[in-house]
């Protein structure tokens, strides 16, 4: 028998004269097949739709339920408004959730939402709708944080839950980076310990992490090492034009799309994915001139 068919066998005991399992002989080898094994193997991942469209097709229909999801990538790339997008699917849907904004008021993010046709001002309203506010309001209510820390933040999280109930399913924090400008080798060990204590609460996150203007680069490793799943924001200048797209980096359990895909932000809409970008991931890291030199050596040399 072989290792994994013996492990399927171990995981999912029954009798050998049980009809849930199958003998197939080839020579001298009889392999088991537990039927039980083969039907977990085709069980469906339960996933909650992003809000975006094409993005739940290069996602094989959206989020595995209970994700934690890093969108990574510089500012103005589209991270907090595909965030807007995933807490509204769910509000449309009859759920509840969190949105924990650390860049932005809560104001800001209620008249951004409404940009968009998302009215969060009536799901506040209505209680099916916390947004904690980090911002050192001059007025603190119930779900503003006193000061910018973790500890802070997942207690508020808590607390959000235990209000909204089993209902709120979907929690967005925008952005996990605030928490460590002075100390980026804190990121890991933060985003570890946010990961750990909410992954009990029956949550999926959507958190984003900004990536420095000048680098490109993130300001701290952390989101990245801990998260089930990545998706890079990216932008570039294309024929003097802004161009905007994301790739899917990393994505557990599912089968996505490995390609870039420019994106648009439309008045009223959000975010829409376009269409491939048609130029390779690494042409954008060298300057055209400098890609043409390097062409025409690359032909010299071959020619020699």
């Amino acid at each position: 028998m072989s290792f994994y068919l013996r492990e399927a066998w171990n995981a999912y005991p029954c009798s050998p004269n049980s009809a849930t399992h199958m003998v197939a002989i080839s020579g001298r080898k009889a392999e088991i097949f537990h039927l039980g094994f083969i039907a977990w193997l085709n069980v469906e991942v339960r996933r909650l739709s992003t809000g975006i469209p094409g993005l739940d097709a290069l996602l094989r229909g959206g989020i595995p339920e209970g994700f934690f999801v890093a969108l990574v990538g510089m500012p103005g790339t589209g991270k907090t408004i595909t965030c807007l997008h995933f807490v509204w699917a769910g509000l449309r849907a009859g759920e509840s959730a969190i949105y924990v904004t650390t860049e932005e008021s809560r104001e800001s993010i209620v008249r951004q939402a409404a940009q968009f046709k998302m009215d969060f001002q009536s799901a506040l309203e209505s209680g099916r709708l916390v947004i904690i506010d980090a911002l050192m309001r001059e007025k603190e209510d119930e779900w503003t944080l006193r000061e910018l820390a973790v500890e802070e933040m997942l207690s508020r999280i808590i607390e959000a839950k235990k209000k909204l109930g089993r209902n709120a399913r979907r929690l967005v924090i925008d952005s996990m980076s605030a928490f460590w400008l002075r100390a980026p080798v804190k990121a890991r060990e933060d985003s570890y310990t946010v990961k750990r204590i909410l992954n009990k609460w029956g949550f999926t996150i959507m958190a984003t992490s900004q990536y420095a203007i000048t680098t490109g680069s993130a300001f701290g490793w952390g989101l990245e090492h801990i998260a089930d799943g990545i998706i890079h924001f990216k932008r570039r200048m294309i024929n003097s034009v802004l161009t905007r797209y994301i790739i899917i980096e990393k994505m557990r359990q599912t089968a996505h799309d490995l390609r870039a895909w420019e994106i648009k932000i439309e008045d009223g809409v959000g975010v829409v994915v376009v269409k491939p970008l048609e130029r390779r991931l690494e042409d954008e890291s060298l300057p055209e001139k400098v890609q043409k030199k390097i062409k025409t050596h690359s032909e010299e040399f071959s020619l020699e």
